[in-house]
């Protein structure tokens, strides 16, 4: 890979932009694939493009006349360009998304609030558990998603446990039982950790329980019903009734599941709808001739780009940090399909297709996807608009420059004084905003407990810092336009020395406090050097910044009790050296319980699975000491 430098100019000549400049650049291009950049006069970054061949590519951007709407004005601004040359075709497009998630170009396609797709696992033990996992794929086990949503997962777990009576209980909590726990009392589990279930017949219920996940419901019902007719000519009555339960809750889950293709078994549907200047993208996932949910996203469109570039843009971003299945089935053609697909086969190991179906049940498929697509998006541009009269309203009622883009919401949680947390959530154009939301564990040991104004301090002080730090220049979208206090003249007169410290002297905030008697509807805003104010109880900016006070406090009240469980959880083999997570739950599974653990001998502390010899006596001097 190779930087190409830009042409030089002589000091007199008056500084090129537009169609010309990008001229003057071709000359010094060659046919190589590569990355480039188009940059204006500030040297911010407009556009991140890819080429087969960047002379062949850039050279389109060169002609004067002949361009869209959108690439006309991107022209325009570009002040300079910067190229780097690559190996390969794959390779350029692979370093273009990386380019385009790290500089977020504003005429660039971006995909926003993507996050991680939970998964079910069931583990590697003798009693496997059955349960949700999200993130990297570190535990052993088999893994089956993803799933859309965390909703979908539990849904899915919950039928899974009343058709084949699965564990969901830690492996601790697992070793430690006595007696079965609530769930063999409503049958939805067969309590293994008592002997309930021999390990050959679990074995052939987790068995059961893959085929389904893998699609083989038909041969499960089978297996179930043929059971039951033994147990009912033994007469065994009890046990024919518990299965015709479970066969009852199987087709309750298959007639629940709604689309179930037969003609494809593994496959993302991915359909794009477009209207004034907005897209929606819905991902509806089938795995194992099942549906396993939709999402839908809502990517920024780059000014006015096309849908096949916002199609190619959502795959590669979408996919940069998941594994592709083996057929995606687009509402629309993507850019360079052929360079797409070898992306994304080099990302999942294997062969990867990508259709555009016009006819059958694929199509169906797509056709279903795209009017969730439209709907959404209709749905979404309805609530954008009454999001824009109530921050064109905050603006009047405040008397701030224009309407707020960006509104950080802060608000503390603590148990007097203990487990102190800071919890910022932040809202817009788009409304609640939740892949931004953030919570500051409160450090300050200096701090009196239940100190709120402190707190305050601390959280804004390493707020701001953080953005001062990371975009002095105030480049990116991560500087709010104004700032909600939970609480009155106190906190407004701490946010103020915090910003004055700071040098920040134009981010405007208003204190949120409950008023008179604390009754909702007679809320009071405080701002510094302004009287104290109200507005009208039926004002709908009312409501609207209710709305946000009680999302901040639901969000610092969450991470709070978060906060205190863990804490509650800890034991003191948290403070062992060496002693991570997992060695902790073998100690736990295997001794019971933390209080067992400081009482055993070292030869004993030495036969506990996955602990050396070295480490048994560590954990064994650490409770000697104490003692």
């Amino acid at each position: 890979m190779s930087d190409t430098s830009a042409p030089s100019e002589t000091p007199q000549a008056k500084p090129l932009t537009g169609h010309r400049l990008i001229q003057s650049y071709v000359r010094t291009l060659d046919g190589s694939p590569g990355v480039y950049r188009m940059l204006d006069a500030e040297a911010r970054v407009l556009y991140v493009g890819k080429a087969r061949n960047l002379k062949a590519r850039v050279s389109n951007y060169a002609r004067p006349q002949g361009h869209s709407g959108r690439i006309a004005r991107m022209i325009s601004q570009t002040a300079s360009m910067m190229f780097l040359t690559t190996r390969t075709e794959t390779e350029a497009l692979l370093l273009e998304q990386n380019l385009i998630k790290q500089l977020k170009p504003h005429f660039n396609v971006l995909l926003r609030d993507d996050k991680s797709f939970p998964n079910i696992l069931v583990t590697d033990h003798p009693y496997p558990q059955i349960k949700k996992h999200r993130g990297a794929k570190k535990e052993k086990g088999e893994y089956f998603g993803p799933f859309a949503s965390a909703g979908a997962v539990n849904r899915t777990l919950t039928q899974l446990q009343r058709v084949f009576l699965l564990r969901n209980c830690t492996d601790a909590m697992f070793a430690s039982r006595t007696r079965p726990c609530l769930m063999f009392q409503i049958k939805r589990c067969s309590a293994p950790c008592v002997g309930k279930v021999s390990e050959a017949d679990y074995a052939r219920l987790v068995a059961d329980a893959e085929r389904f996940l893998q699609g083989r419901n038909t041969d499960v019902q089978a297996n179930l019903a043929a059971e039951m007719a033994q147990a009912s000519e033994a007469m065994e009555f009890e046990r024919a009734a518990a299965l015709r339960d479970r066969i009852r809750a199987l087709t309750q889950v298959q007639s629940a599941q709604g689309i179930n293709p037969r003609g494809v078994a593994e496959a993302d549907v991915v359909a794009l709808h477009m209207e004034g200047g907005q897209a929606c993208v819905q991902v509806f996932f089938i795995r194992a001739h099942q549906s396993w949910g939709n999402r839908d996203f809502y990517p920024r469109t780059g000014a006015g780009a096309d849908e096949a570039e916002v199609m190619q843009a959502f795959l590669a971003q979408f996919y940069d940090d998941k594994e592709p299945p083996r057929l995606i089935l687009l509402s629309h053609p993507v850019e360079d399909a052929d360079l797409m697909a070898d992306l994304l086969a080099e990302r999942a190991g294997r062969k990867v297709e990508l259709a555009v179906p016009q006819r059958g049940e694929k199509a169906e498929l797509v056709e279903n996807a795209v009017r969730n697509a439209r709907e959404s998006l209709a749905r979404r541009m309805s609530e954008n608009a009454t999001q824009a009269r109530l921050l064109e309203g905050l603006a009047e009622a405040f008397e701030l420059d224009g309407p707020p883009a960006r509104i950080e919401v802060y608000d503390n949680s603590h148990n007097q004084g203990s487990d102190a947390v800071g919890g910022m959530i932040v809202a817009g154009a788009d409304g609640l905003l939740k892949s931004q939301y953030r919570k500051f564990n409160i450090k300050g040991t200096d701090l009196t407990p239940g100190d709120d104004f402190g707190m305050m301090k601390e959280v804004l002080r390493r707020r701001f810092e953080r953005l001062l730090k990371e975009d002095p220049d105030r480049q990116t979208d991560a500087w709010p336009d104004l700032l909600l206090i939970d609480g009155g003249a106190g906190q407004v007169s701490a946010v103020a020395e915090i910003l004055g410290d700071l040098g920040v002297d134009d981010v405007p905030f208003i204190g949120v406090a409950k008023g008179i008697d604390r009754d909702l509807g007679k809320e009071e805003f405080h701002r510094p050097g302004l009287p104290v104010m109200a507005l009208q109880r039926n004002d709908p900016v009312l409501y609207f910044i209710q709305r946000l006070r009680d999302e901040a406090h639901r969000w610092a009240i969450g991470a709070h009790r978060a906060k205190r469980a863990k804490a509650v959880g800890a034991t003191p083999l948290d403070e062992i050296p060496g002693i991570g997570a997992a060695r902790k739950r073998a100690l736990l599974a295997h001794f019971g319980s933390a209080k067992a653990v400081s009482r055993a001998g070292l030869p004993d502390l030495k036969a506990a699975p996955g602990i050396s010899a070295a480490m048994a006596q560590t954990i064994h001097d650490y409770f000697h000491e104490k003692g």
